[in-house]
């Protein structure tokens, strides 16, 4: 679940395995698997990280390399 902001200021949490596409319009605009659209303040980088995040939590998205080798000098 990610937490994002409406561009009435009012926050809400999606569930980003739902998301098929997020594109700038210039409004960041999220379009999910069943069609429905949110249009969100946050930058579309902003989203494709909190997203990132997300998937990475519940590990479906693996560490960056980065992450990973500096894990395994610890």
């Amino acid at each position: 679940m990610v937490t994002l902001t409406r561009l009435n200021g009012k926050n809400f949490t999606l569930n980003a395995l739902y998301i098929e596409q997020i594109e700038s319009f210039p409004d960041t605009t999220i379009t999910l698997t069943n069609g429905k659209k949110f249009v969100v303040k946050e930058a579309e980088s902003d989203v494709v990280s909190k997203v990132s995040t997300f998937y990475q939590s519940i590990q479906i998205l693996g560490l960056h390399k980065h992450m990973e080798e500096d894990n395994s000098e610890q």
